[in-house]
């Protein structure tokens, strides 16, 4: 949709698409309710599933979830990526574009785009429903930490239902014995712990399949009094964007223990 549109009609196209996409009744959960309000906003735009243009020209990116890609430039979309974008519209198109912004600690990423925790006048925090409605995986990237466990548990809920993009096989856990060797992008892992490593500025998670997990020491803080060596022998799930190594092993960094869970008998 060109930029040029005007808001009411950008705002109503979507809405007209989404409403022959109908979502199952989904359970209450507790609602995450901002902390504080630190400004008013409309939209008038929406990029993708995660990502709305102000009607003062800012794009704003919303904290706690990442929504499937939507293609660009000859490239596909990604599965669920229209939907999450049509929900979204939906979303704020009910409100009249309008919005109440929880600003992150960190308050623009390196794109420029303004972080904060989106919610609509009636208190629907979008965010949660994106990710309660399986349209969005839970992202955390420190500073920005408010929230994280209200919306893992929404996260969680979709997970365990199936619902949206957790019906896909993509988006199960995979073994990192089983991963091909040109894996890379985002990724959901399982796999065993075999040693600790110890740089000067990082620790390293070295799991079988030939991943390592990379923590830098300016994230350390986050996962607080963590017994890093009694994971040895451990399973453990983690999360994020997967980078090939020249030596043919494969990295992943974490920065929250949002995206590491330690496996017990019964879910590993």
């Amino acid at each position: 949709m060109p930029r040029g549109r005007s808001t009411r009609k950008a705002l109503l196209v979507g809405a007209f698409f989404v409403a022959g996409w109908l979502l199952p009744a989904i359970p209450a959960l507790a609602a995450c309710t901002l902390e504080r309000i630190d400004e008013s906003a409309t939209a008038d735009y929406a990029y993708d599933g995660d990502t709305l243009r102000l009607t003062d020209g800012r794009r704003l990116r919303f904290i706690g979830l990442d929504t499937p890609e939507i293609g660009r430039d000859g490239r596909p979309s990604q599965p669920y990526a229209r939907a999450a974008r049509e929900r979204l519209l939906e979303l704020v198109n009910s409100q009249d574009g309008r919005l109440r912004l929880q600003l992150g600690r960190e308050r623009q990423d390196r794109y420029g785009r303004l972080l904060a925790h989106p919610a609509l006048p009636d208190g629907t925090n979008l965010t949660e429903t994106l990710l309660r409605e399986g349209l969005a995986t839970h992202l955390v990237v420190p500073p920005n930490t408010a929230l994280a466990n209200c919306y893992a548990a929404a996260e969680a809920q979709a997970r365990r239902a199936g619902r949206g993009i957790w019906s896909l096989p993509a988006y199960a856990a995979r073994p990192t014995i089983d991963l091909p060797p040109k894996a890379e992008g985002f990724h959901i892992l399982r796999g065993t712990v075999e040693r600790i490593g110890r740089g000067r500025h990082t620790l390293w998670l070295n799991l079988d399949g030939r991943v390592a997990v990379k923590i830098g020491e300016e994230h350390l803080a986050y996962f607080g009094d963590m017994d890093w060596d009694a994971l040895t022998g451990r399973r453990i799930e983690i999360r994020g964007w997967l980078h090939p190594r020249r030596d043919g092993s494969r990295m992943l960094t974490l920065r929250h223990p949002a995206a590491l869970t330690v496996l017990t008998d019964a879910n590993s």
